[in-house]
């Protein structure tokens, strides 16, 4: 997992030209689309009736969004969060606009890159903000335009287009490391897992954690949509499209939840069995112990060179005692091989 290092106050960052922090520029109209436009053409579109507008930014400056504040008559408190990032997802009420604040995750090969988008959701105009990460912002158009009354409930069907659309990135993600598991789980009852096996579990359990960290409060944010005291912002006719998004959210979190618990019983059978494997081990070691134990006293005893041992002067007491001695060791490989020890 990586996780896209935002800036911080005290960071010198290079100069970036503004048109660079400007990613995209949209007047509507009535709900239809109706032009691109700069900073320059806010003003002349919002006094026209019937015209909101969708402007957005991406890790602009402190000056540029000092700007681009003074443009949208934005809070300073909700100004600064968007500049600084490193916002947990939320949404909060400032004056007469929405804050709302949504984590991004993208599955770049075996790795998952965080970013952040922050919204600014005013009567009439939409403001999106990316920190490492970019909105695509023809998808969102396109799927506003797949509603059966395309923007007809202005900005809020905007803030709906761009959830449900960093909702569905979760899905392959999500896919993903329930696959992965999968076949880590297969891997582990044919063998024992290898270190890398290990490293892959731990990874899909910082990615599975991280999931959950970024649907669970977002779910919230959706309920939070719902209630009457946003209503003059996102009417009740949007409740159920925000709905859906909650219970796609819940239906994730409710993975997660069992892939965090499929991961622990994965590890914890892991070292159910390489402690059952070092169990048989012992075993045998103890047990070849125990046969090679006999040959040792009686062997030992012969070379204590004692001046009187019966078995010294008998013609057999040499063979007879290798093969008292080889009886005993075959007695005692018979019997922990019966009681499974070798």
């Amino acid at each position: 997992m990586q996780l896209l290092s935002f800036r911080k106050p005290y960071e010198m960052l290079p100069p970036v030209p503004e048109e660079q922090m400007l990613t995209h520029g949209f007047a509507y109209k009535h709900g239809t689309f109706v032009r691109d436009i700069g900073l320059d053409d806010i003003d002349s579109v919002l006094q026209q009736d019937g015209t909101f507008v969708w402007v957005g930014l991406h890790e602009p400056s402190a000056s540029f969004l000092k700007k681009i504040q003074g443009i949208f008559a934005l809070h300073a408190l909700a100004v600064d969060d968007a500049y600084l990032a490193h916002q947990r997802p939320k949404v909060e009420l400032y004056g007469q606009s929405l804050f709302v604040v949504l984590h991004t995750i993208a599955l770049v090969g075996s790795d998952l890159h965080v970013g952040e988008l922050h919204l600014f959701l005013g009567q009439r105009f939409v403001l999106s903000i990316c920190h490492g990460t970019t909105l695509n912002a023809a998808q969102v158009r396109q799927r506003c335009e797949e509603l059966p009354q395309p923007l007809a409930h202005g900005p809020s069907v905007l803030l709906y287009a761009i959830m449900d659309i960093i909702v569905d990135l979760y899905q392959p993600i999500v896919h993903h490391c329930a696959d992965a598991i999968e076949e880590v789980e297969t891997r582990l009852f044919r063998q024992p897992l290898a270190r890398q096996d290990l490293q892959q579990l731990y990874t899909l359990r910082h990615q599975v954690q991280t999931l959950r960290s970024t649907t669970l409060p977002l779910r919230d944010v959706c309920a939070t949509c719902m209630r009457a005291r946003y209503s003059n912002l996102i009417p009740p006719d949007m409740h159920p499209y925000f709905r859906d998004i909650h219970d796609h959210l819940s239906q994730i979190v409710g993975i997660t939840d069992n892939l965090r618990e499929t991961l622990f019983a994965a590890m914890q059978t892991h070292l159910a069995l390489v402690a059952a494997q070092q169990n048989d081990i012992v075993k045998r070691l103890a047990a070849w112990g125990a046969i090679a134990f006999t040959p040792t006293i009686v062997f030992s005893l012969y070379g204590m060179n004692f001046q009187h041992m019966p078995e010294l002067q008998w013609t057999y007491g040499y063979p007879f005692t290798l093969g008292v001695t080889a009886m005993v060791c075959v007695w005692l490989y018979r019997k922990f091989k019966k009681n499974s020890w070798l």
